[in-house]
């Protein structure tokens, strides 16, 4: 069996993690952050739709959990599926959110590179939502 390379990113934000996983875990909320998702998510049974340039991914999530697991299966229009394990857990009176990103094995350095680039912005985009929000300053939760 051949393992993938992985790389995981996270942040650390100032807000706590059960706060964190309640704004996360409400997918109408993840295009907000989630750049791959910014057309939005439509739900369809237990499955989620995303449009998106290689047209309409399935995505399926984690149920709730007390554990902060918001991990998700995207399955694309050629039936392949991507795991992506994404993480929030207690850090002090904050949280981390750790994203594991697997470099698939039709991937080049530099899509591999890509790809993380984006995973930093969009955690970087949801710690600037939620520690914004603490304050009031933000009332998109």
């Amino acid at each position: 069996m051949t393992t993938m390379a992985a790389r995981i990113i996270h942040v650390s934000i100032e807000r706590d993690w059960r706060d964190v996983y309640a704004f996360m875990a409400d997918h109408q909320k993840m295009p907000l952050w989630a750049s791959g998702l910014s057309t939005g998510l439509a739900p369809d049974g237990d499955e989620w739709i995303a449009p998106g340039p290689l047209g309409n991914a399935r995505v399926r999530f984690a149920p709730a959990n007390e554990f902060g697991v918001v991990d998700h299966l995207v399955t694309l229009e050629n039936g392949a599926k991507v795991h992506n394990a994404l993480r929030v857990v207690p850090n002090g009176d904050g949280a981390e959110v750790m994203f594991t990103l697997l470099r698939q094995f039709d991937m080049g350095d530099e899509q591999f590179a890509a790809d993380a680039a984006c995973v930093h912005k969009d955690l970087d985009t949801l710690k600037t939502i939620l520690e914004e929000s603490k304050d009031g300053k933000r009332t998109t939760l």
